[in-house]
């Protein structure tokens, strides 16, 4: 006796309550908020490009760049600098670097939460699509955003380290204590989603 073949599955989509589309239509109300964060990544580009060339004619002598860069990085002495020197190099580049984490982080929150809460960007093939993509979902970006929080504070505590000399002791107290409540935040956050992911007794 032979089998029957099999009907194919039905799937065509079923119809939403009018309550539930609307409910469910709502994640387009976000849309604006990532826009806005579109634009706020802008104004992160042209504030790199301002604070290099600053940089830039600072080092072939330009005293209103250097003035410009010295108050952007926060560096106080006795006197006011003629030249650049090390300390404020170090606290120039430390500034590059902080704004483009920022920037990072700003990708990540744009790309990975329209992905997450929005709709799907359909990128699967593509040659530029990010790995950490393929599996992101809400724990593992919440994960993620505490880790590039912890970065950027570390590299505004090293800003700090650096022009020690210019800063009272009561400011690195608490820069020093608010870097680690994020070092102790981003490992409760990943310690939860471990056990929510692994929970005890579970083999796999």
């Amino acid at each position: 006796m032979t089998d029957r073949p099999k009907a194919p599955a039905d799937t065509t989509p079923k119809r939403m309550h009018p309550l539930a589309h609307l409910m469910f239509g709502s994640r387009w109300l976000q849309l604006p908020l990532y826009l806005g964060l579109i634009l706020a990544q802008a104004v992160y580009v042209y504030q790199f490009w301002t604070e290099l060339i600053h940089l830039v004619e600072a080092a072939f002598g330009n005293q209103e760049a250097l003035r410009l860069l010295v108050d952007s990085v926060g560096y106080k002495a006795g006197t006011a600098p003629t030249k650049l020197n090390e300390t404020i190099i170090m606290l120039a580049v430390l500034a590059l670097i902080d704004v483009v984490m920022i920037s990072n982080l700003l990708i990540m929150v744009i790309v990975g939460g329209y992905e997450t809460f929005v709709s799907r960007l359909h990128l699967e093939g593509h040659p530029d699509q990010p790995e950490w993509l393929d599996h992101v979902n809400a724990s593992v970006l919440k994960v993620k955003l505490a880790t590039a929080i912890i970065g950027i504070s570390s590299i505004h505590l090293l800003k700090t380290f650096i022009n020690v000399q210019n800063l009272t002791e009561q400011t690195l107290i608490w820069q020093t204590a608010i870097h680690l409540a994020f070092l102790l935040s981003a490992l409760a956050i990943a310690m939860t989603d471990r056990l929510l992911t692994h929970p005890p007794g579970d083999k796999h």
